[in-house]
């Protein structure tokens, strides 16, 4: 188990331990923008759970959380350097089967780092061999940019396992550094001429809200990108727009937006955008009352009253198969349900935890708890089904909900969660709003914000928000992935509204 900063150091240690024959875990490294109580509590679970023989920490690894990563006796805790080591001449490779385990990764849920996702080494070059077919990967032109963290899916397998395995170059930067000079990323990618990165959604409308090109010296070149993949969220048509927006201008081609399906459970890709597509990516413009009210789409051409586009997650990748279904089974083409996976790079299971597989793991289906459509030959990905909010009969995914939030300018990018309570007056659930503010002095102005917020989302969905709740920033409680956690976030909210639980 590692737990180190990002760094060459930390991908040292990891392959080395895979030459040894051990079984490697990332583990994140704490900083300042996870919550002290939700980090600690992740990383003793995970400790743990995994029972590790050893665990390697950085020099720097602080005193005081020690003891949640030596939980046992039989644990010896390594301490490693952060410089760069030698290569060393004598390499040992210990044997190793295709069907021997040669990873595990941890599910950035909002459940926090409690199930690690069991990887065999056959299941992880199945993924990588796909990825290189579906991405037309070309060793002597391609170059992938990346800021994402190793112990996420994306980081791990896509911009890790990925280039090492194909021989690609990687330039990698520290996440802290992206998130407070998001420019820096384009910067990047330009210098070095990158062709390929994986991004969630949230980071395109990010990066093109806080980058003002005009404050470029000398402008950044994207020419070279053909494809910024976006992954991990559902494809939000609005946030693929403004990227495009803002950087068509320094080269940036709309076939280079691209997007995938994927998860830990499965390596990494269960679907992508075949490269080369000129078009870019697939929309489809759907009915709004049949999509919340029965559940399926019914086409309409873009412009139409009351559309709802939607943006696919690519084709299937080989050898995948998906199911949609609902509580009776089986549902046909068009219809919104609940995604289940078939694929020969599927995980053997939750490690340690027998019984989470048994509730997800059903005669070699995944089901993944992700809701949405496959229609011509697309998948589409619309939400969480434990997070979907069902008021009045209608579904509302809070994805959607949140997006309107965000775009008012006295809201935080990214900082907006959605989510429903059940209200035994009414028998149906209320729509929350929690949403941190761009700076403390705006709740001054909470009463006329809180109103325009309200007059946003009947606009753009015809529902009414029950509350909203303004906060501070750097109030939302964030996953290690650095997005929103959901039941942590509902959890705190609880504690300082106990109206909330008393409803409950």
């Amino acid at each position: 188990m590692t737990v180190m900063p990002q760094s060459i150091a930390a991908m040292e240690v990891f392959i080395g331990s895979m030459m040894l024959g051990a079984v490697p875990a990332f583990l994140a490294y704490p900083n300042n923008k996870v919550e002290p109580s939700k980090y600690k509590s992740g990383l003793a679970g995970v400790t743990a759970n995994l029972q590790a023989r050893f665990v390697i920490i950085d020099e720097n690894f602080p005193q005081e959380l020690l003891d949640y990563v030596s939980p046992s006796a039989g644990t010896k805790l390594l301490r490693a350097e952060r410089r760069q080591s030698s290569v060393a001449s004598d390499r040992r490779y210990s044997p190793v089967s295709a069907d021997t385990l040669a990873l595990i990764q941890h599910s950035a849920g909002t459940t926090g780092l409690q199930k690690g996702v069991a990887l065999t080494h056959a299941a992880v070059l199945t993924q990588i061999g796909h990825l290189e077919q579906a991405l037309k990967i070309d060793v002597a032109s391609d170059c992938i940019y990346s800021w994402l963290p190793l112990y996420h899916d994306m980081g791990l397998i896509a911009c890790f396992m990925l280039p090492m395995v194909c021989h690609l170059p990687v330039v990698m930067q520290s996440p802290v550094d992206w998130v407070m000079q998001p420019e820096t990323m384009l910067q990047a990618i330009s210098a070095h001429h990158c062709t390929l990165a994986w991004l969630p959604n949230f980071a395109f409308q990010f990066v093109a809200r806080r980058t003002r090109l005009e404050r470029f010296d000398i402008l950044p070149d994207l020419s070279c990108v053909r494809a910024l993949i976006n992954c991990s969220e559902p494809v939000r048509a609005r946030s693929m727009q403004e990227f495009q927006d803002s950087f068509a201008k320094v080269g940036f081609e709309p076939s280079a937006l691209q997007s995938s399906y994927a998860m830990a459970e499965n390596v990494f890709a269960i679907s992508q955008s075949r490269a080369g597509a000129s078009a870019g990516l697939v929309r489809i413009w759907a009915d709004e009352r049949e999509f919340r009210g029965n559940h399926r789409i019914v086409k309409v051409a873009e412009g139409t009253a009351g559309a709802l586009c939607f943006v696919s997650s690519g084709q299937l990748l080989p050898n995948h198969e998906i199911q949609i279904v609902d509580e009776s089974g089986d549902l046909p083409h068009g219809s919104i349900g609940e995604i289940l996976v078939h694929s020969d790079c599927l995980f053997s299971g939750y490690y340690n935890r027998h019984d989470l597989t048994e509730q997800v793991l059903k005669d070699g289906w995944y089901r993944t708890g992700d809701l949405g459509f496959f229609l011509d030959g697309e998948l589409f990905v619309v939400g969480r089904k434990k997070d979907l909010i069902i008021v009045a009969g209608e579904n509302f995914y809070p994805q959607d909900i949140e997006e309107i939030v965000a775009l008012h300018p006295a809201i935080h990018d990214g900082r907006v969660v959605a989510m429903g309570a059940y209200n035994p007056e009414t028998g149906t659930e209320d729509v929350l709003v929690v949403a941190e503010l761009e700076s403390e002095n705006s709740l001054n102005q909470a009463g006329t914000i809180e109103q325009e917020l309200r007059n946003a989302v009947i606009r753009g969905m015809g529902i009414a928000v029950s509350r909203i709740y303004l906060k501070p920033p750097k109030w939302i409680v964030k996953s290690t992935a650095g997005k929103p956690a959901r039941s942590a976030t509902l959890e705190k909210l609880r504690k300082e509204h106990p109206e909330l639980s008393e409803q409950d």
